[in-house]
């Protein structure tokens, strides 16, 4: 029995190890999977794993959208109160996520910025916040900067949400084949529903329509296997989808 429990263990390092190479981590990760399989794996779940896995995802989001429809503004107005009376830099860093989550990017992104001059100029977290806003409001080389400061100074900070944003930004400014190799590089490294989702919407937006069948097949795939749950959670990104491809047969 003792064989067997230690036999486990180490093909659950060996597992979170091809995860680690899978996504770009540091190699020191490999030494503490082995060094320590079940301790390491441990951490390695809590600290890289989770964090970034699409069930995380989808509890937050589940909540947050339960959340806001209760109560669409209460975010804004409860870090807008907290800012006006302790201006603290973590206040600002949660009135500008709030000002972003409500649609006023402009506002989001000058509050980031504000946060990146004090102590927490190379906060990765805060860098990826104002990516997001200087993506909605369309200032595309300003968020490019970011992500790509970001993925400098730590590449396993969020890898495939930065990849996708950094996708998008450099398609936003008109660099199509940066772009291109940024989505490919997600449904590649990921294999996520999220990635597939996206780089197809992008091609079929740039005219590439080898690469859009080819990942549309593979959407309508996934689809049939999911439950409702897995279908209420990628709603709008599946509406996107089918409207690019709507689209596409419109203008044809």
């Amino acid at each position: 029995m003792p064989i067997l429990g230690i036999g486990i263990h180490v093909l659950i390092a060996l597992i979170f190890a091809i995860h680690a190479m899978r996504t770009g981590q540091q190699m020191y990760w490999l030494i503490i999977l082995f060094s320590f399989p079940l301790l390491g794996s441990i951490v390695y779940f809590v600290v890289i794993f989770l964090p970034n896995s699409r069930l995380q995802r989808g509890a937050i989001k589940a909540v947050t959208a339960a959340a806001k429809a209760i109560d669409p503004s209460r975010e804004l107005r409860d870090a807008t109160s907290a800012f006006e009376y302790t201006p603290t830099a973590q206040n600002q860093m949660r009135l500008a996520a709030a000002l972003l989550e409500a649609g006023r990017a402009e506002e989001a992104a000058t509050n980031y910025e504000a946060c990146l001059k004090g102590p927490f100029a190379s906060d990765p977290q805060i860098r990826f916040g104002a990516a997001r806003s200087y993506s909605e409001c369309g200032r595309f080389e300003q968020a490019i900067s970011h992500l790509n400061a970001v993925r400098q100074a730590d590449p396993t900070f969020r890898p495939e949400q930065l990849t996708l944003l950094l996708a998008r930004a450099y398609s936003g400014a008109g660099q199509s084949a940066d772009a291109q190799a940024e989505f490919a590089s997600a449904v590649d490294r990921f294999g996520s529903f999220e990635a597939r989702a996206e780089y197809a919407i992008w091609a079929v937006g740039s005219g590439d329509l080898y690469t859009a069948n080819r990942l549309h097949v593979e959407i309508e795939q996934a689809r049939k296997h999911w439950n409702r749950h897995t279908r209420e959670l990628n709603g709008a990104l599946l509406r996107r989808v089918d409207n690019a491809f709507a689209s596409h047969v419109k203008r044809t």
